[in-house]
Parts: structure tokens; sequence; C-alpha cells
């Protein structure tokens, strides 16, 4: 990780204290959707309450790395990159809590259609929810090294996420359309897809965190293409 070195040798220890919850979090919320997507097409019910159960611990991490930087804020008054830094990571813990929502809103899905036969409704979430874990590794993978190049191959990678959720829809729109009765039921796993879907959007945010610790540039809202141009740049 590009963390510079300081004469504090106690600012070194906190930074780096932040970096490894951060990826303790990321680890967290990735095991949290896998197995709230398991939990789905398994019709698993205590795994899905297993997942609501474990949401406080992501909840709980947020809150106490919010909490370390802003000591550090106050205390060091970081400046330059140093300052960047926190701000990433104060950004980059949002964006994981709300991602281990998404898993919680899953497992609430399992539970609540403990008793439908027809399981192809949930089957058909399973490889959008695949992409979407990759996408999360590889992110906190970049994120780990604050890889700048690492981060911006992820980030083109939420266009194949959203074709993947763009087929799930039409296959599911077609499920509704051939039984009406299983509106409500295909509602809910449209929902979940939706939710899914947005976890391409969070990483997509992470990956413009990282470029923006690294190159001291705002690339939210840009391209990809413009995204490379600004890591070209010296």
């Amino acid at each position: 990780m590009q963390l510079g070195r300081h004469i504090s040798g106690q600012f070194n220890a906190e930074l780096e204290s932040i970096r490894t919850n951060v990826l303790t979090m990321g680890g967290l919320v990735e095991q949290q959707l896998s197995f709230a997507m398991q939990a789905l097409h398994k019709q698993d019910i205590e795994l899905a309450r297993q997942v609501i159960r474990d949401d406080h611990k992501v909840n709980a991490m947020e809150v106490s790395i919010d909490e370390s930087c802003t000591r550090i804020i106050a205390k060091r008054q970081p400046a330059a990159k140093d300052l960047r830094l926190v701000i990433a990571i104060i950004k980059t813990i949002t964006d994981l809590e709300r991602i281990g929502d998404v898993a919680a809103k899953m497992a609430y899905v399992a539970i609540e259609t403990p008793d439908l036969k027809d399981r192809k409704f949930h089957v058909s979430l399973e490889p959008l929810c695949r992409q979407a874990i990759a996408m999360l590794h590889q992110v906190l993978d970049a994120f780990a090294r604050m890889d700048i190049e690492a981060a911006a191959e992820v980030h083109k990678l939420d266009d194949r996420l959203d074709s993947e959720y763009e087929a799930v829809i039409r296959q599911l729109m077609t499920y509704m359309m051939e039984d009406t009765k299983n509106i409500p039921h295909i509602l809910q796993v449209m929902w979940s897809a939706r939710a899914i879907e947005r976890v391409g959007d969070r990483c997509q945010n992470i990956c413009e965190y990282i470029i923006y610790f690294v190159k001291g540039k705002d690339v939210r809202h840009l391209d990809d293409q413009s995204i490379e141009e600004v890591l070209r740049k010296e």
C-alpha cells in the first residue's frame, strides 16, 4: 500500500490499523453477500437468519472505523495524501455498509418466500450475484494494494453486471406473464436483483476512491475512457 512514512511511528501504526480494519470489514461483507446468495438459492432459512444477525457486525465496524478516522483528523490534522486516504476510507466503509444491507435484504426475501415451490425465480439471481461478489472481491484486492490499474479494470466490470441484470429482469418478466399468481414473489426477486446490481455501483465508487487517493484526482461521473486518461497523466 502506498502509505508514506511519518516521523511519528504511532501515526504509521494508526493508518495501518485502519487499513487492516477496512479490509476485515470488506471480507465480512463479501461473506455476507455469499451467504445471502446461498440462503436464497437453497431456501436455507437458518443461514438467512444468520446473515441478518451478523449485519450488526458490519454496522459496528463502520462506526468504529469512522470514529478512528475522526480521531486521526482531530489529533493528527492530516494533509495532502494522508488526508485523501482518510477521506477515501470514510467513503469506502459507507459503501461497504450499504452492500452489507443488500445481503441482509436478500436474506429477508429468502425468509419471506419459504413455501415457494418453483425455485427458478431465485435461481435466476445466482449468476448476477456471483458477478457482484467477484467484483467486490477484486475491488477489495485493489484497495489492499491501492492499485489504480486494477481499480480501473474493476470499474469497467459494472457494464457486464448491468447486462446480466437486464437479462434477469427480462427473464422474470416472462415468468410473470406465464402465471400471474407468481407476481408477488417475482416482484420480491426483482427487487433483490436491483439491489445486487447496485453492488456493482458501490464497487465502482470504491474504485474511484482508490484513484482519488493515489492520483489526487476526483474521477466521479467520468466514463472509463476518461478515467484511463487520468491514469496516464503524471
